[in-house]
């Protein structure tokens, strides 16, 4: 259904981030008409990202400042740019964590859009959805369904989606560990049970409940991240960004194996011995996303109706969400839900 307020023209609410360490605060402000490819969307839902948590601790690098975090957003379509020609009123849209890329640099021209050197990024340098209202660049939003409750299609913008290529980017492992078993692990772990893998879940030691949920969604394996599983792993994805997991990751994988990082923001990497290397393993990192990576991802979660687990919060209780995902006290995903959606 069609969203009839005219483009700029009344207030919304925000929760705003102003300085590094900063609460967020819930802002009034009102978003100019749309320009060029750009889209008003009226935000049904936003999932509340690990990366959220670096951004408010100033862990990324030319933050500016006030800037509105969030990077899973599902909205309506409300108003279009006179260049907008994919999208129409009422259509439901995701936007991810890509926000714009130059379409120039070496990157771009060689497909390789996730590195482009004059990137945007949703959340980080362009506002985003812990909002009631965003503006988004049409090229790089996602087509999504209308129906299915927009908090449960929100994760998979970010956590499903880069988890996805870091997914691929681990290879053919059919025993594959996932280090840090939140909103990313809980999708891929169902993603590679579908695929005939084998999950081993590390969480942090001592979590019996995440434990627990790892091994509801099929993981063969849970336990502390600081155990070994008894067996070799093939490949294994950290989405928990502590520098440390990365020898402890080598220790567990057998040569010829990967260690994928997946986070944009690692806590500093200590020193290892270099038999944790040898044997032709290796460590690679992803980094952002591309257009093509969400069509893919998003068709294939739609084909194996894969399903998030969320916990649902208001806006104004971003800061709680935040708080818990810092805590490690969510399963699944923490999406943040606006009124009358």
């Amino acid at each position: 259904m069609a969203w009839h307020r005219a483009a700029g023209t009344a207030a919304m609410k925000a929760m705003r981030l102003v300085a590094p360490g900063a609460a967020l605060t819930l802002t009034e402000l009102s978003l100019p008409p749309p320009r060029g490819h750009e889209l008003l969307l009226r935000v049904q839902a936003c999932g509340v990202c690990r990366t959220d948590l670096h951004l408010l601790d100033g862990e990324l690098p030319d933050i500016r400042f006030p800037v509105t975090p969030g990077h899973e957003i599902v909205g309506i379509v409300a108003a279009l740019g006179p260049e907008v020609t994919q999208f129409h009123i009422g259509d439901r849209v995701g936007v991810p964590w890509l926000g714009y890329t130059c379409g120039e640099c070496v990157y771009c021209r060689s497909g390789q859009e996730n590195l482009c050197e004059r990137a945007a990024f949703t959340g980080y340098s362009r506002d985003g959805g812990y909002a009631q209202e965003v503006l988004a660049d049409a090229r790089y939003c996602l087509p999504l369904p209308p129906e299915g409750a927009a908090a449960e299609l929100a994760p998979l913008l970010c956590a499903g989606l880069i988890g996805y290529r870091a997914y691929r980017a681990a290879g053919a492992a059919r025993n594959l560990g996932l280090y840090g078993f939140g909103a990313a692990a809980h999708l891929l772990a169902q993603v590679a049970g579908a695929e005939g893998r084998r999950v081993f879940a590390f969480t942090r030691p001592g979590d019996a409940a995440g434990q627990r949920f790892a091994r509801e969604l099929g993981a063969v394996w849970a336990g502390g991240s600081d155990e070994h599983p008894g067996e070799w792993l093939d490949g294994a994805i950290l989405f928990a960004p502590v520098g440390a997991l990365i020898p402890a990751a080598l220790a567990c994988v057998r040569p010829g194996g990967r260690v994928v990082c997946a986070g944009i923001h690692m806590s500093d990497v200590p020193a290892f011995a270099y038999r944790l290397l040898w044997g032709e393993r290796s460590v690679s990192s992803v980094a952002n996303l591309t257009r093509a990576d969400g069509r893919e991802f998003l068709a294939l979660a739609t084909r194996m109706g894969l399903t998030a687990t969320v916990q649902r919060f208001a806006l104004s209780d971003a800061n709680l969400a935040l708080q818990r995902l810092r805590s490690g006290a969510l399963q699944g995903a923490a999406v943040l839900e606006m009124p009358g959606t």
